[in-house]
C-alpha cells in the first residue's frame, strides 16, 4: 500500500512518477481485447503527449480540456496536462453541446482533447476561444500550429496547484466548476487504500467515466498509485458488451452505481426465486430467503469473472433491500460516499465492514459532524473539514461562501446520523426534505426505495405537490408488465388485471420490503391496456401500507423515462419545479 512517504508530496506527477519508478514492467492500461500498455510505456507516451501541449504554447497554470469516453488515451492525456503544471478540465461524455460549450467557455479552456465522434458538439472551437484542439483517438493535432519542436522542461507542482475544473451535471441543474488542488485529489487517493489495500497483481474493469471524479480519483488515481492494470470498454456497457468484458478480464476491482446492481437485482434474482409459488412461499422466510442469496451470490461472483474482491458502489445511496441481498449473498461490495466537491471520497466502508443502510467510517483525517441534529432522530446537516476538500467554484465566489459555514466547515447539503461507532448513515438531501403543514419532516427517499420494490416499478421519485400533498413519479417496467400479460394469455385466455397479476408477486415479496421505511407524464403503450387507475391504486396500496402514516402518497404519476446525472442519480429539480394542478385519472 502506497503512502505520502512513497510520494513525497501530495501532487499527481509524484504519485504518477513512483508508479513508474516502482512497476515499469507491469500492465497499467489496456482495452478490452487489446495487449496493455506497461507503466515504462505509459511514461513514453505521457512524455511525448506533454511535448506536443508544451510545443503547442500550453504552460502552467492554462486550462486543457478533456472530452471523450474513458479510455487509456483518457488517462495520457490528464498526465501529460498535470505533469506540465496545466489545468484539466474533464467533460463528460453525455454533455449536450450547449453543455459542454458553456463548461469551455466558462473555464477559458485555450487547448482541448477531444475525441472524432464528442468533436461533433464542438462546431466552432475558435468561437470558444480554444487555440489548438488534439485528437484524443491519436493525438494529432487537428486545430493551432507546433511552434517548436522541443522537449517539455520539468515544471514545479505544488500541492495548492489546481489540478481540474470539474463540472458537474447535478442533480439541481447548474453545472459548477469545482477547483480540486493536487492535495485534494491525492489526498483521497491515498485515504481510499483505509477502505481497500490494492496491489500490483489488482486488474480492474473501468464501466464509469473518468470525467467524473469518483471514477477517476478512486477507479484511476487510486489503482495507478499502487500498480494495478485498468481495462476499459470501447462502447457503452450494455449486457452483451459488459458480460463477455468481465469474463475476458476477470477483474478483482470494480466501481459501480446502485443502478446497476439494483437492476440485477430486481430482473433477474426476485423473478427466479417468486415466479413459481411453491419457491415464492419459501422465498418470503427469512431463513430460505439467506439461502437462496447465498445461492445465487456464487452464481453472481461467476458472471463477474471469479476473481471480484472489491465491487465499490458509489453515486447515489443503495436500495436496503438490495443492499440486503448482496449481504446475504456474501458478495464483495464496498459502499463509498462523498461529493464531487471532496475529490470525491469521504466516508465508505470495505466489503467486511458494511452494513445495510448506513455508509460506514470516515476517512483519515477528514473531520466532520453534523449542525443542529434533531433531539429526536439524531438527524442533521453533515459538514466537514479536511485535505480534500475543494478550493472553491471557479468564477463565483458568491456560491463559494454558500456553500462553508463562518467558521470554515464545507456544507454537504446531505442529511445523515452517527451511530455509537462513528459510523454515518445518510437519510437523503437537505434540500429534498420535505416539511408538511403539522412542522414533521418527511424524506422522500425513503418512500422512493419502497416504491422501488414493486414488481412493475423501475424507479421513481417524490415530491411535495398542492396542499402539502405527496406526489409519486413512477416509471414503470413496460417488458416486464407486457411479459407477465403474454404469459397470463397463453395461460388462461385472457389477460389479467395489472391488479390481479402483481398480486401473487406482491404478496411474496412484501416480507422483503418489511424493513423498509415505518416532464411529460405517459406510460408506453402495452401498459396503457390496462387501467392506469388500477395501477395507480395498486402502487399507492402498495406503498402506503408500509411507510408510516406522514409519508403515505396521494397521487401517482407514470413517466416514460427520468433524465439523469452521470452518476445516474434522477435530475429532481426537473419534476419538483412542475406545478401538480391535476390529479391523475
Amino acid at each position: 500500500m502506497q503512502t505520502i512517504d512513497d510520494l513525497h508530496s501530495y501532487t499527481v506527477p509524484a504519485l504518477f512518477a513512483n508508479s513508474v519508478a516502482k512497476f515499469p514492467e507491469r500492465p497499467a492500461l489496456s482495452i478490452v481485447d487489446h495487449e496493455p500498455i506497461t507503466y515504462a510505456d505509459l511514461s513514453e507516451r505521457v512524455n511525448a503527449t506533454r511535448n506536443i501541449l508544451w510545443n503547442l504554447g500550453v504552460r502552467k497554470g492554462d486550462k486543457v480540456a478533456i472530452f471523450g469516453i474513458s479510455s487509456p488515451n483518457w488517462g495520457i492525456a490528464y498526465f501529460s496536462i498535470s505533469t506540465l503544471g496545466a489545468i484539466a478540465v474533464p467533460l463528460l461524455p453525455d454533455f449536450s453541446q450547449k453543455e459542454a460549450e458553456t463548461c469551455l467557455s466558462h473555464a477559458e479552456v485555450k487547448t482541448l482533447f477531444v475525441t472524432k465522434r464528442l468533436g461533433e458538439k464542438i462546431a466552432d472551437p475558435a468561437k470558444l476561444g480554444i487555440s489548438s484542439v488534439i485528437s484524443l483517438d491519436d493525438f494529432s493535432v487537428q486545430r493551432g500550429s507546433l511552434a517548436t519542436d522541443g522537449v517539455a522542461p520539468e515544471v514545479e507542482v505544488l500541492e495548492g496547484d489546481i489540478a481540474s475544473i470539474i463540472y458537474t451535471s447535478g442533480t439541481t441543474g447548474r453545472s459548477k466548476g469545482v477547483m480540486l488542488t493536487h492535495k485534494n485529489i491525492v489526498f483521497d487517493a491515498i485515504g481510499g487504500q483505509y477502505f481497500q489495500r490494492i496491489n500490483k497483481y489488482d486488474v480492474a474493469l473501468s464501466i464509469l467515466p473518468m470525467s467524473h471524479v469518483y471514477e477517476f480519483t478512486i477507479g484511476f488515481l487510486m489503482f495507478m498509485l499502487n500498480g494495478a492494470a485498468v481495462y476499459y470498454l470501447e462502447k457503452p456497457p450494455t449486457v452483451t458488451i459488459l458480460l463477455p468484458a468481465m469474463l475476458k478480464v476477470r477483474p478483482t476491482l470494480m466501481l459501480s452505481v446502485p443502478l446497476i446492481m439494483e437492476k440485477i437485482y430486481k430482473n433477474k434474482i426476485v423473478p427466479t426465486f417468486t415466479s413459481k409459488p411453491s419457491v415464492a412461499r419459501l422465498y418470503a422466510k427469512p431463513f430460505w430467503r439467506k439461502i437462496f442469496h447465498r445461492i445465487a451470490g456464487l452464481s453472481l461472483k461467476k458472471t463477474f469473472g471469479g476473481r471480484m474482491k472489491f465491487f465499490g458502489i458509489g453515486g447515489a445511496k443503495v436500495d436496503p433491500v438490495v443492499e440486503r441481498f448482496m449481504k446475504e449473498a456474501k458478495f464483495p461490495y464496498a459502499i463509498g460516499y462523498g461529493l464531487t466537491e471532496t475529490a470525491p471520497l469521504l466516508a465508505g466502508a470495505g466489503p467486511k465492514k458494511t452494513f445495510v443502510g448506513g455508509v460506514g467510517k470516515f476517512m483519515p483525517g477528514v473531520e466532520a459532524k453534523l449542525l443542529d441534529p434533531d433531539p429526536t432522530t439524531g438527524v442533521g446537516e453533515l459538514v466537514v473539514k479536511g485535505p480534500n476538500v475543494m478550493l472553491g467554484y471557479y468564477r463565483d465566489p458568491e456560491m463559494t461562501a454558500s456553500v462553508f459555514t463562518q467558521d470554515g466547515w464545507f456544507r454537504t447539503g446531505d442529511l445523515g446520523s452517527l451511530d455509537a461507532k462513528g459510523r454515518l448513515a445518510l437519510k437523503g438531501r437537505s434540500k429534498n426534505m420535505i416539511l408538511n403543514a403539522a412542522g414533521e419532516n418527511i424524506y422522500p427517499e425513503d418512500i422512493e426505495f419502497v416504491i422501488n420494490q414493486h414488481p412493475f416499478v423501475v424507479e421513481s421519485l417524490v415530491v411535495e405537490g398542492e396542499n402539502s400533498s405527496l406526489v409519486a413519479y413512477v416509471q414503470l417496467d413496460s417488458e416486464k408488465i407486457e411479459a407477465e400479460s403474454k404469459k397470463r394469455q397463453a395461460e388462461g385466455g385472457k389477460p389479467q388485471s395489472v391488479q390481479e397479476m402483481a398480486g401473487q408477486q406482491i404478496q411474496a415479496m412484501s416480507s422483503a420490503v418489511s424493513g423498509a421505511v415505518g416532464g411529460a407524464v405517459s406510460a408506453a403503450g402495452h401498459i396503457m391496456q390496462y387501467k392506469t387507475e388500477e395501477m395507480v391504486n395498486e402502487i399507492r396500496f402498495f406503498v402506503n401500507d408500509k411507510v408510516n402514516r406522514i409519508s403515505r402518497i396521494d397521487r401517482v404519476e407514470f413517466i416514460e423515462q427520468f433524465e439523469k446525472t452521470a452518476s445516474q442519480k434522477i435530475k429532481r429539480y426537473i419534476y419538483t419545479i412542475v406545478k401538480h394542478a391535476h390529479h391523475n385519472s
